[in-house]
């Protein structure tokens, strides 16, 4: 079969490997009653696998598959009555997005202290962005792309374990429950939301937008939400899946080359996503006191995770799904624009290799 299907579907067994492997991890994971087992087991039973030497992919299009699906799931949340309550937030998550620049850029400074890295590539490795877009952005300031992206990799594996089991522990789930605009599944306007959902990616995609599976699902079922137009809810085998594909494109990144590659930098990284992981927490209370958000709504909002990981936390919790989603999009979409400046800036005020 190997002969047959590899030089047709390159990667397809490898792949197969991966789903099997992360279907088993996630019934393991149900049964034991863990956070988000879909997502996290997977994750965990894949890094395990590829880091032992076994030979597990997941192509691009598997994650972006799984980015639509958390995408379209979260966009059903915002309904004008949503929307109206978010825009009372819009100081506040102003105020995430700055917390989360200014939180990139000590964490760097101590990644360069304690790793002795360069600073171009401590500065993107530690910004609270994308993998891939800080890591083409730091290519092309000079910085090393595979050691930014092995740190975002890290970062966010570190993120999307510790928080899940952190707030089932404090107990918090559904304190804070927003419902989706529908929750009936009709195969018509199914097919119909995954059609304008798909189309809405692609087209993105091809004017090469950051996160485009997940925007473009996401600003196209905010649209038809806020417009009080109801489709259909994704079955919840969709999001299963949705989060089965997130969890094995995050655990097929740690091969053993990514263990042997620059321990010292890898036991940095470690430590400078804990202490953020920390901070952030911290910065989430003190928000929640501020603007009446749930704490546990507040943490997740400003934690240093990525939009799927985190906004799919929030869904399975049920903590303020649209609070965390506004955060992290905001952030993301600022971090993008502003990352290349905000490096030039502080280049041109001596944030060099040299002080």
């Amino acid at each position: 079969m190997r002969s047959v299907l590899e030089p047709v579907f390159p990667g397809l067994l490898p792949f197969c490997g991966a789903l099997v492997i992360g279907i088993l991890a996630a019934h393991l994971c149900t049964w034991l009653k863990s956070p988000l087992p879909w997502m996290i087991g997977p994750l965990l039973a894949t890094a395990a696998a590829c880091m032992s030497g076994c030979r597990l992919v997941c192509p691009v299009q598997g994650r972006q598959a799984g980015q639509w699906v958390i995408g379209t799931a979260l966009g059903l949340y915002f309904t004008p009555a949503v929307l109206k309550i978010l825009s009372a937030y819009l100081g506040y998550i102003a105020a995430g997005v700055i917390f989360a620049l200014s939180l990139g850029i000590a964490c760097a400074w101590l990644l360069h202290r304690i790793t002795g890295v360069d600073r171009k590539t401590a500065f993107f490795a530690m910004a609270i962005g994308g993998a891939s877009e800080m890591a083409v952005q730091g290519e092309q300031h000079g910085a090393q792309m595979d050691r930014i992206a092995a740190a975002h990799s890290l970062r966010i594996m570190l993120v999307v374990i510790a928080l899940p089991f952190a707030l089932k522990f404090w107990g918090v789930h559904g304190l804070d429950p927003f419902l989706p605009a529908t929750r009936q599944v009709h195969l018509p306007g199914l097919a119909g939301l995954i059609l304008l959902t798909a189309c809405l990616g692609y087209v993105l995609q091809r004017r090469q937008a950051p996160n485009a599976w997940v925007l473009g699902p996401l600003i196209m079922s905010t649209g038809l939400t806020a417009c009080d137009i109801q489709l259909s809810a994704l079955p919840q085998w969709i999001i299963n899946g949705g989060q089965l594909l997130i969890g094995v494109s995050l655990g097929t990144r740690f091969t053993p080359a990514f263990l042997r590659a620059a321990p010292r930098y890898l036991g940095g990284v470690a430590l400078c996503s804990v202490a953020a992981i920390l901070l952030a927490a911290g910065f989430g209370f003190v928000l929640a006191q501020l603007s009446g958000i749930h704490p546990a709504t507040a943490i997740l909002a400003t934690s240093p995770g990525g939009i799927a990981e985190m906004a799919l936390t929030a869904k399975t919790l049920e903590l303020g799904v649209p609070i965390v989603t506004a955060f992290h999009v905001v952030r993301m979409a600022v971090l993008v624009l502003v990352i290349g400046p905000l490096f030039s800036f502080l280049s041109a005020r001596g944030f060099n290799d040299t002080h």
